[in-house]
């Protein structure tokens, strides 16, 4: 017998697989609670031998039947590295295509250190206080004039200027962090 909640006739399977949906495919134990399904019933949806959860790491889940996408990884790694993660550095920039770049890792930024192993492709840095935080397509990120200025070490300053144009004419960059981007790159 499937238990039901206050949500009509759904199913705990069918509440996450909602909460899946919006969120590449990932279901956290945070999310689950917040949609009122305890999170026991996720860990046991994800040792059924048939159920579409699975366990990607300590608190994260993914619903098999939802097609990967393409910034699903990203997703991922920021979801991996934990509550206040976000993407910086070049895989911001690869993200939107933008200097012509293709990180070995995926960088990602948090205040908080990681008590979880995490993979080989995922490069977690100490974020500073007080750093600008959006999202892009639904992941946590560096704005884009941000990453741009921080990959001044890193990557070719005509390469640089070029993602700056770029962005700038795709409307990732606002008119003042544009004069603030000129100048750091002195364009």
């Amino acid at each position: 017998m499937v238990r039901r909640i206050g949500m009509g006739d759904q199913s705990y399977r069918e509440i996450l697989r909602e909460v899946a949906l919006d969120n590449y495919g990932y279901v956290t134990i945070e999310d689950a609670v917040e949609v009122g399904v305890p999170a026991i019933e996720l860990a046991k949806l994800a040792q059924r031998k048939k159920g579409r959860f699975e366990n990607i790491a300590y608190g994260l889940y993914r619903d098999n039947s939802i097609p990967e996408s393409p910034l699903g990884y990203l997703a991922e790694a920021v979801l991996r590295s934990g509550k206040g993660a976000y993407l910086h550095g070049e895989s911001v920039l690869a993200m939107h295509d933008l200097a012509l770049v293709n990180p070995r890792h995926i960088s990602v930024a948090s205040l908080r250190p990681a008590r979880k192993t995490l993979p080989a492709s995922i490069r977690l840095t100490k974020a500073k206080e007080g750093v600008r935080v959006t999202e892009y397509e639904g992941i946590p990120s560096q704005p884009v004039a941000d990453a741009i200025l921080e990959c001044r070490k890193t990557i070719e300053p005509e390469r640089l200027a070029q993602a700056a144009r770029d962005a700038r004419s795709q409307g990732l960059i606002t008119s003042k962090e544009w004069e603030t981007v000129k100048k750091g790159l002195g364009l």
